[in-house]
């Protein structure tokens, strides 16, 4: 087994990281070695054969790697218009890569301590207007059809709950407590959580449910809540088609995904007095900080107001 996949099983089975960070890490390992491996042997680089690259990445010399190599390809992505937040990603992989090498005996130094994450401008998350929701749920833009009822459910529980896309595809019918009202997700590194959700939620849950065992002639608990029209498990591209389609007539943000919805329910969670405590908790977060990103968009929000109502602002 070589060093990149033995990493990344590492990744998978024992820290219980996401598939997107595997697939991301994974990525961006290659695409360092691979740089690595064209520095070493340029005839690879004028000529790239797949099967070549992947038996030297097998066999590659991880604890020959110094810092001023990496810093150059940081250079060279920059050059290649590749964002900071995005070299930064792949030198957190490149961090965590040697941690687990330096961890298991593999390296004996970790050229990546002399290496610095870049400086980047701190983004406030984007977030839809509440007016903006409001339309979208109160206005007939869905269907009536099951493919419309599980749309609006799928957006309405985004908004409802918080929870991210992964937790929502994979959720079943005996994770929904309809009697109390909840719902439970299984979050980052399988910690789960329970989150409450309110009652015109809880009606077109009823609904959906009942929508759906008459379209499919019946359903079982452990079957997935939201499913495609041949009964098939629900899939994140098809999600963001969904909630990109929908949020496209009521927004005119350029960003329209899943994320950006657990974004403004936090947004607006906190503009309506929540305590972000409660929010760090409904939104499974680890730590505070993560949280604390959505009280600039609350203070902008005030600056906002008191410019309109102070008389001297």
């Amino acid at each position: 087994m070589d060093v990149i996949t033995k990493f990344l099983n590492y990744l998978e089975f024992e820290k219980r990281v996401s598939p997107h960070t595997i697939t991301s890490y994974g990525n961006d390992l290659k695409q360092f070695f691979t740089y690595y491996i064209f520095i070493l042997f340029p005839e690879i680089a004028e000529n790239p054969d797949p099967e070549i690259i992947g038996e030297k990445l097998k066999n590659i010399d991880i604890s020959s790697i110094e810092a001023p190599l990496i810093r150059i390809w940081m250079v060279d992505l920059l050059e290649n218009n590749i964002d900071e937040r995005s070299v930064n990603r792949k030198i957190s992989a490149l961090k965590s890569f040697y941690n687990y090498h330096l961890k298991i005996g593999t390296v004996e130094k970790n050229p990546m301590l002399q290496i610095r994450c870049l400086k980047v401008q701190k983004r406030l998350p984007v977030y839809i207007e509440e007016e903006e929701v409001s339309f979208l749920f109160s206005r007939d833009l869905f269907p009536d059809s099951f493919e419309g009822i599980r749309d609006r459910t799928i957006l309405e529980l985004f908004y409802a709950t918080g929870m991210r896309l992964s937790e929502l595809i994979n959720l079943k019918h005996s994770d929904i407590d309809l009697y109390e009202s909840t719902v439970k997700v299984l979050g980052k590194r399988d910690k789960e959580r329970i989150i409450p959700f309110g009652k015109t939620m809880k009606e077109l849950l009823v609904f959906y449910i009942a929508q759906k065992e008459d379209f499919f002639d019946g359903l079982n608990q452990k079957d997935y809540l939201f499913v495609t029209n041949i009964s098939n498990k629900m899939y994140p591209k098809a999600v963001y088609r969904i909630v990109n389609k929908y949020l496209d007539m009521v927004t005119n943000l350029s960003k329209k995904s899943p994320h950006i919805i657990r974004h403004t329910f936090a947004t607006h969670m906190l503009n309506r007095g929540a305590d972000i405590n409660a929010i760090k908790e409904l939104l499974g977060h680890s730590s505070l900080a993560a949280t604390q990103v959505y009280t600039h968009n609350s203070i902008e929000k005030l600056k906002s107001i008191y410019k309109q109502a102070h008389p001297r602002a």
